[in-house]
């Protein structure tokens, strides 16, 4: 007679399973609640504590922990040894092991750290050439269908399913090891981040500030000794010990959530991924209608979705592969939507667009004419959600707010390059106004709008705005004057008297002309150049306002 190990802390379905296996001849061997819940059931079950004639001690931290429990998952039936030891010691066979962890995630600590648990399952993961282990109660059906089926499990789905529990355990870990970061006492809790590993214990923009601040202290200490260095150099060495801020081991744990329609081209595929035991918007947003999802369209709502959130008042975000082209704030949602897409009316055919307010009527009419891959917001007005789900072809979404980003990472060959996230900043982080004419109020609005678009656009980055709307963006140059004279050319004389914003310092005085040219009043960028007196002459010559940031926003 075959013998299943039951000790779940889920015990969703563990009922059902131990009926199907107990009618199928099997005998059951349990623990704690999960051999209660069996038995009260009128299901025949043994306490583990009478398999191996020890009770549960130290507080219930030792119950699975004996060689009866152990020797029989680990037992080889066909090494004459194994089977020597198995009679000597009184050891019986364990075919089956179906075992789930304590849920270390929802409150993390000591007490959750399951030890008899994982031993069990990685115990019967490693024997899996005869032993099958469930870890995942959506795999009891199949498994009892099998054995229903066939009287046994094939090879192929105990390798499976050992493969299942060792990832079950590796997540359980991983999260245990980001607890230990997040809690360490010898580290700053302000620079210690949540990562993208394990389950997820919790999400926060961890290091981002700290690390601007000692950034632009570094900078400023290290800058030349000019009206520029006193605002800082984005190149200068910082003294920042990265054991204080990124981790000495980073441990991920995904699990496919969402397969997508293709990849990046349709030749290829892709799939979205989370971490395991973790939810994100994406898991919570409401696909109201429109195709499915590719790849593209994820990476590229990402973007629209956490720029908008990045304002305050009414604003809509286009964006197209990956950058924004259209960015607008309004009295109201309809309003932002008919700016930002009067920004590049061009580029945005086939974008995304993202609304940081419920989607009106009046705003889904005007939409609903360009074709668009889809549209993001809050909410819709019923309204708005019948004019758009018209459109067959149009994702319609309304999702969440998306969590801060912990870390930044991109593979390379055998790795990944880690950073921490980039903060925007603003006028009260240490800005500092460089040129003879003092920006006025109007101008700093449009100094710091224009400042929050350019952080989320390609390098090298310029963008001119006015009145709060982008009017020229330039992405992904090789020369920062290109990306001006684009951004001159799509703003076509409507951002004369706005705002130009430059993600990293102005190598020459050209680019600045090109703003001059433009019909700009006032400029914000890091500063940091061998040629920053130069370029703020430039600015006084034109009667510019220049204000310096200190940070750079790189965005590869």
């Amino acid at each position: 007679m075959p013998t299943a190990l039951l000790s779940v802390y889920d015990k969703t379905g563990v009922v059902d399973l131990a009926r199907s296996l107990s009618e199928l001849g099997w005998s059951l061997v349990s623990s704690g609640g999960t051999a209660a819940a069996i038995a009260d059931a009128g299901i025949a079950v043994t306490d583990v504590v009478e398999w191996t004639g020890v009770p549960a001690i130290l507080g219930h931290r030792v119950v699975t922990l004996h060689p009866k429990v152990h020797g029989g998952i680990l037992a080889d039936p066909a090494d004459a040894e194994h089977r020597a030891d198995m009679e000597a010691y009184g050891i019986e066979p364990i075919d089956l092991v179906v075992g789930n962890l304590y849920p270390f995630s929802s409150d993390p600590g000591i007490e959750l750290i399951d030890i008899g648990g994982p031993a069990m399952v990685r115990a019967a993961a490693k024997n899996h050439s005869v032993v099958g282990v469930l870890v995942d109660p959506d795999d009891y059906g199949t498994t009892v269908a099998e054995l229903e089926r066939e009287g046994a499990l094939s090879d192929a789905t105990r390798r499976r399913l050992a493969r299942a529990a060792f990832a079950h355990t590796a997540a359980y870990d991983a999260a245990i090891v980001t607890w230990f970061d997040e809690t360490d006492p010898d580290l700053d809790a302000s620079t210690t981040t949540t990562t993208t590993t394990g389950t997820g214990a919790g999400t926060g923009a961890g290091t981002t500030a700290d690390l601007a601040a000692a950034t632009d202290a570094g900078a400023a200490a290290g800058g030349p000794p000019d009206r520029a260095g006193a605002a800082g150099a984005p190149g200068a060495d910082v003294d920042v010990d990265v054991d204080d801020v990124l981790p000495a081991s980073i441990h991920l744990a995904l699990e496919r959530a969402q397969p997508l329609r293709y990849g990046e081209n349709p030749h290829q595929e892709g799939a979205r991924y989370r971490q395991v035991g973790a939810t994100s918007w994406w898991d919570s947003m409401t696909q109201h209608g429109g195709k499915a999802l590719s790849y593209l369209n994820v990476f590229d709502t990402e973007a629209a979705w956490r720029l908008v959130q990045r304002f305050d008042g009414p604003a809509v975000v286009v964006v197209k592969h990956a950058n924004p082209c259209g960015v607008a704030l309004g009295d109201d949602i309809a309003s932002a939507y008919v700016a930002a897409n009067e920004c590049d009316p061009v580029s945005a055919f086939g974008g995304i667009v993202a609304a940081n307010r419920t989607v009106t009527a009046e705003m889904a009419e005007p939409l609903s004419s360009v074709f668009t891959e889809v549209v993001i917001a809050p909410d819709f007005e019923p309204a708005a959600l019948e004019v758009l789900t018209s459109r067959k072809n149009l994702r319609v979404m309304s999702a969440s707010a998306p969590s801060p980003l912990p870390y930044d990472l991109r593979p390379i060959d055998g790795g990944l390059l880690i950073q921490t996230p980039d903060p925007v900043g603003g006028r009260d982080d240490g800005w500092r106004v460089v040129t003879e004419r003092q920006p006025t109020e109007e101008e700093w609005a449009d100094l710091e709008f224009a400042w929050t678009v350019c952080a989320a656009v390609s390098s090298n980055a310029i963008v001119y705005a006015k009145d709060r709307r982008a009017y020229g963006i330039g992405a992904g140059q090789q020369n920062r004057l290109d990306s001006a004279r684009i951004a001159a050319g799509r703003s076509d004389g409507r951002a004369r008297g706005g705002a130009c914003a430059s993600d990293a310092f102005f190598p020459f005085r050209d680019g600045l002309d090109a703003a001059a040219e433009a019909g700009i009043a006032c400029v914000v960028q890091p500063g940091g150049s061998v040629r920053d007196d130069e370029v703020v002459a430039a600015a006084d010559e034109h009667g510019m306002a220049m204000v310096l940031t200190g940070t750079r926003h790189f965005r590869h």
